[in-house]
């Protein structure tokens, strides 16, 4: 997987979580989390972060669900 592949990916679903990233390309998330910086930095993709349905703050959600990335380039 390449800077590129991953750019390619996010283009094409828009929005995704860290988790379905993962599993896409079957990589680890710390490594995603890197290569994903690469295109935070330069403008393109935003990281949101989505709160637990339930509304509580209970820590039990898996951050890998809850740590989203949005190609926002034209």
């Amino acid at each position: 997987m390449s800077l590129l592949e991953l750019k390619q990916h996010l283009m094409k679903v828009r929005i995704a979580s860290l988790s379905s990233i993962s599993v896409y390309f079957n990589a680890e998330p710390d490594t995603l989390r890197q290569m994903l910086s690469h295109w935070v930095r330069k403008g393109s993709v935003r990281q949101c972060v989505k709160n637990p349905a339930c509304g509580s703050s209970c820590g039990k959600c898996s951050p890998l669900l809850t740590e989203i990335y949005e190609w926002v380039a034209v």
